[in-house]
């Protein structure tokens, strides 16, 4: 074998199934190997290329495939999923891996580094922690409901449950005082290790040289900046801003057809996380505080003047994410049009 083959691989926990295949798409093999045999025979290749889908365990695979001289390439499994044949298998999903590779328009997914996986756990277990948090909050909520008590959403409301509790001539069962109690420990413990994975967020932003730079941008914090370093591919794989926008979720769906262009709502059919954080650093800026910052005659000043927030907040999000796309590919820091212009 050699770069004239191609070896379509449906990743499992112990089976793994091969479909090896020339570039002309002539099938040469086909095998069902365990996690050991796997590695065992992919080492005594020579230099081909390696197709799998993008899903668990695929960018330690594609590590270790590139550690033994093969050519990797990873697929979103969306994209493979049109070209199984009638019945799905094993075999059928690593042949259509194989097809699915071969087309010269087909899109690929860059492998992640080890250093990438980690910070991508790490703001896993953030949002983990901040969901369990909520959850327990929203509990604490219907307890009080249950006896009368309505409070507003949001954790800043802990002072006013707190305040309930303890009031002296309270009418609440002293059960259910001892069970929100263990509820309000449980959420101050879960806001201990969220501080800590955040301090420990912003430590590894403030080391990177691109977080820093990425962090003068407005609205864009150590969050966002490292959230970009760790989820998103070389800037170099998108050809425009727009595309790493379009990457994001972050441009209309399209519904055009006859030479007729109809634009629906945002995709949101791209990376989740960055594009949660790039809306909410929007949304920072057009709040009371963050409109004080923003020039009069800006761009972002005529279009706030005339538009929804909530749509305002969109557009602001997509340039940042088009912003970042030109520091990075420029190697340039953050300036300023509206200043540059003045200057």
């Amino acid at each position: 074998m050699s770069k004239d083959t191609m070896i379509g691989v449906d990743l499992a926990k112990s089976v793994f199934q091969l479909h090896g295949a020339s570039m002309t798409g002539q099938p040469t093999f086909r095998k069902k190997l365990s996690r050991q045999g796997f590695a065992e025979f992919m080492a005594k290749q020579p230099p081909t290329i390696v197709v799998m889908e993008a899903c668990g365990s695929a960018h330690y695979w594609a590590r270790e495939m590139s550690r033994r001289g093969h050519e990797v390439k990873l697929i979103a499994p969306r994209y493979v999923k049109p070209f199984v044949k009638r019945q799905k298998n094993d075999a059928a999903d690593a042949e259509a891996i194989v097809i699915a590779a071969q087309r010269p328009e087909m899109r690929f997914v860059e492998p992640k580094s080890a250093e990438q996986q980690s910070r991508t756990i790490l703001f896993g277990a953030r949002e983990r922690l901040v969901h369990q948090r909520t959850e327990l909050v929203n509990a604490l909520r219907a307890c009080l409901y249950e006896f009368g008590h309505v409070v507003p959403l949001g954790i800043h409301q802990l002072g006013r449950i707190k305040g309930i509790l303890d009031e002296p001539n309270s009418d609440l069962p002293e059960l259910m005082r001892e069970e929100c109690g263990d509820l309000i420990k449980q959420i101050a413990e879960k806001t201990v290790r969220i501080d800590a994975r955040t301090a420990k967020i912003k430590a590894l932003a403030a080391e990177a040289d691109t977080a820093r730079r990425l962090q003068t941008i407005p609205g864009v914090g150590p969050l966002t900046a490292l959230a970009v370093e760790a989820f998103a591919p070389p800037m170099e794989s998108f050809r425009c801003g727009r595309d790493f926008a379009a990457w994001l979720g972050l441009v209309p769906r399209q519904f055009s057809s006859g030479g007729k262009e109809r634009l629906g709502r945002v995709s949101k059919a791209g990376q989740s996380d960055i594009r949660r954080l790039l809306f909410i650093g929007a949304m920072s800026r057009l709040n009371w505080l963050g409109r004080k910052s923003i020039p009069e005659g800006s761009w972002l000043a005529r279009i706030a003047a005339r538009k929804p927030r909530m749509l305002v907040a969109i557009a602001l999000a997509n340039k940042m994410a088009r912003t970042i796309w030109a520091m990075l590919t420029k190697n340039e820091d953050y300036r300023d049009s509206a200043q540059a212009a003045a200057a």
